[in-house]
């Protein structure tokens, strides 16, 4: 499975603001979707904070600051205003929820974005508020409505795929070619030369913006992407040779030693909440 593309990496600075009708009798609005492999939402917003969740598939989040990878039965919180996109990495299955956080103030403090694990109660929920929107009959979203608030702000957070993107251009620079190819193995001396930086300024800004070294950062980008072809059906031997490992074991003793789990056993553990 080839990469996505990366390209547009820069979100276009016309906010598109999608709306969505929550009110304070119903600060919780639920919907469910499937999308087809490749499916792109581009660059929008929304004046609600918007909980992104998958149950089949994989899906990969964009933000200006980060690229969050996500597997089945996590979700992620995206709060109000934040331009972001959305891609279908194969076939997917979602529920998400937006949230009028003025309307629900247990989720205020939720200013950043963030990864959680959905569990049973929290995904029956979501699915209870999405199938009665509409109904003239409202006592079952009245009931769900408070639990699922509870359920969602007590929500443990989860061991995501997070990978944090620098706003340096050099840095940008360098982290969408790897996106592109992330089995590169040029050292950070090779990239200096490309983008006009010295290796020590491109260390330098990596731990400044990215909070990573340049070596955990491509680390990092190799394993979301590992998950996301594992979740495919990718054997863990063509994993490993395309994203660059000498071997299958070196690739499954990262893996293990990041995730605290080898491939097979880290995806059984994603097939159910």
């Amino acid at each position: 499975m080839k990469t996505e593309k990366f390209e547009n990496l820069e979100p276009v600075w016309r906010q598109r603001f999608l709306p969505i009708r929550t009110d304070a009798e119903n600060p919780v609005v639920a919907r469910m979707w499937d999308f087809e492999d490749g499916f792109r939402d581009p660059w929008h917003a929304h004046e609600e904070a918007q909980l992104i969740y998958v149950t089949r598939g994989v899906a990969r989040a964009l933000t200006q600051n980060g690229i969050w990878t996500l597997a089945p039965f996590q979700a992620i919180w995206v709060p109000p205003g934040v331009l972001h996109e959305l891609h279908a990495i194969g076939e997917v299955t979602a529920r998400t929820a937006y949230v009028d956080v003025n309307a629900a103030p247990e989720f205020r403090a939720w200013t950043q974005c963030k990864v959680v694990q959905v569990g049973p109660l929290l995904d029956a929920l979501l699915v209870a508020v999405a199938v009665s929107t509409g109904d003239r009959d409202t006592r079952r979203t009245t009931l769900a409505l408070p639990l699922l608030r509870l359920e969602l702000s007590s929500a443990r957070p989860a061991l995501s795929g997070t990978l944090p993107l620098p706003a340096d251009r050099r840095l940008r620079g360098v982290c969408e070619q790897l996106l592109l190819c992330p089995e590169n193995n040029d050292t950070i001396d090779v990239w200096g030369v490309r983008v006009g930086a010295s290796a020590r300024t491109l260390a330098r800004l990596f731990r400044d913006e990215t909070g990573l070294s340049f070596g955990q950062w491509r680390q990092q980008l190799r394993l979301v992407e590992a998950v996301a072809r594992l979740a495919q059906g990718t054997p863990v031997a063509a994993v490993a040779v395309e994203l660059g490992y000498q071997s299958p074991s070196a690739f499954t003793s990262m893996f293990r030693k990041t995730l605290g789990a080898s491939p097979q056993r880290y995806l059984r553990q994603r097939e159910s909440p």
